[in-house]
């Protein structure tokens, strides 16, 4: 990996932090845990469970409200997100998730870890080519 700040120790400890998270996910209609860890490029990190809602549309995935929580601390330069879930095989962030991350860093290093130990790595761009961002935003007026 050529960024030094996310070394596999760096990559470790996030999927530790989103197993922590996972734990405090809220999901009685699913039973579908899951919990998040996004690191800022300065080191901090951010974290996220599921948070679902009697009113199905109403409930937020565990990426987004990680990433929530970075930018209303006022992170804006996320570097990697790392995912788990009550699922044994690696689970990517849903298309929503993607989109909303892609606002923040479509390089973005995302991580999950199935409930088996496996563990699968992409680029955001990868799971969202041709991504809407503020670049196609420049030219619209």
């Amino acid at each position: 990996m050529s960024d030094p700040g996310l070394d596999s120790g760096s990559l470790d400890d996030l999927v530790r932090r989103a197993w922590e998270a996972r734990e405090r996910a809220y999901a009685p209609y699913s039973g579908f845990l899951v919990g998040a860890a996004i690191r800022t490029s300065d080191g901090r990190v951010f974290t996220g469970s599921n948070v679902e809602n009697a009113s199905y549309s109403v409930a937020i995935c565990a990426e987004r409200v990680a990433g929530v929580v970075a930018v209303a601390s006022g992170a804006r330069d996320l570097q990697a997100i790392a995912v788990t879930s009550s699922q044994n095989t690696p689970t990517p962030p849903c298309g929503v998730c993607r989109q909303f991350l892609f606002e923040f860093n479509p390089d973005l290093v995302v991580v999950s870890e199935g409930r088996n130990g496996e563990r699968k790595q992409w680029t955001l761009r990868d799971l969202l080519t041709d991504g809407f961002g503020p670049a196609n935003l420049e030219d619209a007026t």
